[in-house]
């Protein structure tokens, strides 16, 4: 064995997702909000460049976005998924380079995105979406729900 990890396995499931983007600069303060803030500590993680942004139907990441949709499907089925997190990031590289955005553009089509998938998965069967807003504050990334 290459390496062990010091964390112990839980096998209890918490029937709760997380989808956020995949940008790195902000994947530990993710993780320390959805463990630290909403009580979350083992949820499952889909992390994919623009998020929830990726699921929203944009042409530009159309193929994508059925594919991920059904994983995240299954997810609510197999795993029993009652809580998803659909999380959006200040400055996100899919809004700006992918479908051409700026701001205030950017960030009002990431609350209409938000705001979308979270009824798409409500209408999916999972009982409980939030959406939150990430933006850096000065050294720090604040989480703002939307």
């Amino acid at each position: 064995m290459a390496f062990k990890s010091d964390i112990v396995f839980e096998p209890h499931r918490i029937h709760a997702a997380a989808v956020y983007c995949s940008d790195g600069r902000f994947g530990d303060q993710c993780d320390q909000f959805l463990h630290e803030h909403l009580g979350l500590p083992n949820y499952d993680r889909i992390a994919l460049p623009g998020g929830p942004g990726a699921l929203a139907g944009h042409a530009a990441a159309a193929v994508d976005a059925a594919a991920v949709m059904s994983d995240l499907r299954f997810l609510v089925e197999a795993h029993e998924l009652t809580r998803v997190v659909l999380i959006a990031h200040g400055g996100c590289a899919f809004y700006a380079q992918k479908l051409g955005l700026t701001e205030p553009a950017l960030e009002q089509q990431q609350v209409q995105d938000l705001q979308g998938v979270a009824a798409a998965l409500r209408e999916a069967g999972v009982e409980r979406v939030e959406t939150y807003l990430a933006r850096v504050a000065g050294e720090r990334v604040g989480f703002e729900a939307v």
